[in-house]
């Protein structure tokens, strides 16, 4: 596998980023694993292979809209703390 060099300032530079030696040791590590894989995936043949937007085809996955009988407003108010002529019962906030 291939070594690639990270000039770690320059990236945290253009990021700008104030980064400790320990942070850059670390990230340096992360974006070399990075460009590892990267290479990786370079290496594929992928001739015949067409761009998509997706792996899989997608279908709607939306419901029709069809209008569905809703909660009674017994149902609805089930587990407010007061109720009052089919509302919640809430604190006073404005004196």
């Amino acid at each position: 596998m291939a070594h690639t060099e990270i000039d770690i300032d320059k990236v945290a530079k253009l990021a700008r980023l104030d980064l400790s030696d320990e942070e850059k040791q670390t990230y340096a590590a992360q974006l070399g694993q990075v460009l590892e894989h990267m290479e990786k995936l370079n290496a594929l043949n992928l001739d015949d292979v067409e761009p998509t937007a997706h792996s899989f085809p997608l279908s709607n996955v939306l419901d029709e809209d069809e209008p569905q009988p809703g909660f009674t407003p017994e149902e609805a108010l089930r587990n407010a703390p007061a109720a009052r002529e089919n509302q919640v019962v809430v604190p006073k906030v404005v004196e």
